[in-house]
């Protein structure tokens, strides 16, 4: 019987005694790491290609393992291959069903790295695959972003600071604020890509392999972009999902920033937006209700992606080098970080493609709270005042509208004419909100032309 075959495990020959059911249990990784299947398959072909150009096993000993290997595939795929608790994880259950079929080639594979650098390798190659998926995805939701912006660079939504009126912008251009952070997520991704896409195979469990391997042409034939340099480091490191989870987290982060505004921009109290309502639900008591539950659960799934990377921080803090058995729990926070990120991120630009935007609303709003004060002061400053001055000027023109009731642009001129005689006719372009908007046209600001100009921009970088 092959030590693979043996109940226990596959270093049954030095125990008295088989792992108990518990413990299996308990140690097993084969319940949540079998998405590995694909990245342990490709690892292992090219690992076995090597050997057999390093003369480490023999030609017929690579077309056994490739023959075997792409059985071992199908059967994964089809859904007729037999995981087993007992072989613990992907890679023993994948290499006993190899040597199944093949015999004494699949006892062979395993020449030369162990399943510390297997390991590495394989949820490098897997993760470099969802950077990718990412990539994409963040492209989507960026391209719907700049569809809703151009659609309404004209629309006139008041900003907030403090969640208070501040000035006029475009809707399009608040929209564009988001494209900034997502095109920066995107940006984080690539640059993670770049440490993630290295080879830790070679390093064997710790201390590197006796046998000749050639590294580098591993690497290459896996597309990656370097070997890991240092055998300690290279089965032990998990800054790479670390760094992704960090970036993950920033994502959703920005995710929930926009959120938390959808929601608030579908109440009654605002009214600015509608979501279709495919991506809403009903009470089950409220007959009138329609709640906005796909932004609130991303801005709840905010919080799991940045607990799973304060758990992988933790997790490696107190480890010593090299591998130890800690770093099975790297898995599930990063395979759910993968998945809650890739979801939320197809399901938004799905979504915002759907918005319908209620400029009436928006425009009203934004006359509720002097949106033009700053404007009327920097007309003050072009007639000569301090900006101290006419800041301190136009705080008393906007206590006298408090007073009326009105808008500063609804005061008469001879009010206005009364805190600072050199008030003209003119001035009352200026506290338009549309004159407010217009004006601000330098790089990067909220005039619907530069709003337009961004949108360009952005489109030829995503082209």
């Amino acid at each position: 019987m092959s030590q693979l075959d043996h109940k226990s495990q596959a270093w049954s020959a030095l125990f008295s005694e088989p792992v108990s059911e518990l413990v299996q249990r308990y140690t097993a990784s084969v319940g949540f790491d079998q998405r590995l299947w694909r990245a342990d398959i490709q690892g292992s072909l090219a690992h076995a290609a090597m050997l057999a150009a390093q003369g480490i096993i023999s030609a017929q000993d690579l077309a056994d393992i490739r023959r075997g290997l792409a059985q071992v595939a199908q059967e994964i795929e089809s859904g007729s291959f037999e995981w087993k608790l007992e072989l613990e994880d992907v890679h023993l259950n994948v290499e006993a069903r190899l040597t199944q079929l093949v015999g004494d080639a699949g006892k062979r594979l395993h020449t030369g790295r162990s399943r510390n650098d297997q390991v590495a390798t394989d949820v490098r190659l897997w993760l470099r695959g969802e950077i990718d998926l990412i990539a994409g995805l963040l492209s989507q939701l960026q391209q719907a972003l700049l569809g809703l912006a151009e659609r309404n660079a004209d629309v006139i939504l008041p900003g907030f600071t403090h969640l208070q009126v501040a000035q006029p912008v475009s809707f399009g251009h608040h929209m564009l604020a988001y494209v900034e952070m997502f095109a920066r997520d995107a940006e984080r991704m690539a640059d993670v890509r770049k440490r993630v896409n290295r080879l830790p195979l070679g390093a064997a469990a710790l201390a590197g392999t006796s046998y000749p391997l050639d590294r580098e042409a591993v690497a290459a034939e896996l597309g990656m972009e370097g070997v890991c340099q240092n055998s300690l480091d290279a089965v032990s490191d998990r800054d790479f999902a670390i760094e992704f989870t960090a970036a993950a987290t920033l994502a959703m982060v920005h995710v929930s920033r926009l959120s938390e505004e959808l929601v608030l921009w579908t109440s009654q109290n605002f009214g600015f937006i509608r979501i279709a309502d495919r991506f809403t639900t009903g009470s089950s008591i409220m007959p009138q209700k329609k709640n906005p539950d796909v932004p609130e659960l991303a801005r709840g799934k905010t919080g799991r992606v940045a607990g799973h990377l304060v758990a992988l921080v933790t997790l490696m803090k107190g480890q010593p080098l090299a591998y130890n058995k800690d770093n099975q729990e790297d898995k599930e926070p990063l395979f759910d970080t993968v998945d809650t990120l890739r979801d939320t991120l197809r399901i938004f630009a799905d979504m915002m493609d759907g918005i319908t935007v209620d400029a009436q609303a928006m425009e009203q709003a934004a006359r509720r709270g002097f949106a033009t004060a700053t404007d009327l002061a920097d007309y003050l400053v072009r007639k000569g005042l301090p900006f101290r001055d006419a800041h301190e000027t136009v705080a008393h023109a906007v206590r006298a509208a408090q007073q009326q009731g009105c808008d500063l642009s609804e005061l008469p001129l001879a009010t206005l004419q009364g805190f600072h005689p050199s008030i003209g006719q003119d001035v009352f372009q200026v506290l338009s909100l549309r004159g407010s908007l217009d004006a601000r046209k330098v790089l990067g600001g909220t005039a619907p032309e530069q709003v337009r100009a961004q949108v360009a921009r952005h489109r030829r970088r995503l082209a």
